[in-house]
């Protein structure tokens, strides 16, 4: 476990569980689908959203659109946090209390920017495109002048950010060992199904390999 970027990101619930290096942080951004954004109100009320995210090198992009609430809070300068989370497993203990989850989570503190350049703009979408389905940027048509009018893309540093994974089984007290219970973990993993053609799909084209072959990654702690 490397040290704490600041005060704020230092896992204190089970510390061992955290991770501050920049590459544990990226790799559990690069494989999590959705983030969840959460800021206060000027009016001190809470507000969380899901939405898409992706990161290049140590900045993280979010995704949303030029009339949500949300991107109008952050474009008055809005401090957020930003988390991501990936689960991994059911832990079944022999008794309930102690019945966990294997997971693999990120939370990112900080202010973002609106992303306004266009080039920017251009590297964000595509790097956001990517993230979910790699690939893809190759083969569909890039956004329009109004597409990109219509879209708000806002860009957050990784400077505050932390990990917290969870792996391995129950931590059943030695007294519990001898219950006539089954214990262990029930893996999870995020699984495609069979790909579904659009109805209006021209003559001819084919489904692309990275449709085809598409996966997520898996743990790596």
């Amino acid at each position: 476990m490397s040290e704490a970027p600041s005060e704020r990101t230092r896992v204190r619930r089970h510390p061992e569980r955290g991770a501050y290096d920049r590459q544990t942080v990226g790799a559990i951004l690069d494989e999590a689908l959705i983030c969840h954004v959460a800021w206060v109100t000027p009016e001190g009320e809470p507000r969380v959203i899901p939405t898409i995210h992706a990161r290049a090198g140590d900045t993280l992009y979010i995704h949303g659109s030029q009339a949500s609430r949300t991107l109008r809070a952050l474009r008055a300068g809005a401090p957020v946090c930003v988390e991501a989370t990936i689960l991994d497993g059911l832990v079944l203990a022999r008794s309930t209390p102690m019945h966990s989850m294997n997971y693999r989570s990120v939370v990112v503190f900080g202010s973002p920017r609106e992303v306004t350049d266009r080039e920017e703009m251009d590297l964000a979408q595509r790097v956001l495109v990517e993230h979910v389905i790699p690939g893809r940027t190759a083969d569909a048509r890039v956004p329009t002048d109004v597409e990109f009018k219509e879209t708000a893309i806002f860009a957050l540093s990784l400077e505050e950010a932390s990990a917290k994974i969870r792996t391995g089984g129950p931590g059943d007290p030695d007294e519990d060992l001898e219950l006539p219970v089954w214990a262990g973990v029930l893996p999870l993993r995020l699984a495609p199904g069979e790909p579904e053609p659009d109805d209006r799909l021209a003559p001819g084209i084919q489904t692309p390999g990275y449709v085809t072959g598409y996966r997520r990654g898996g743990p790596t702690m």
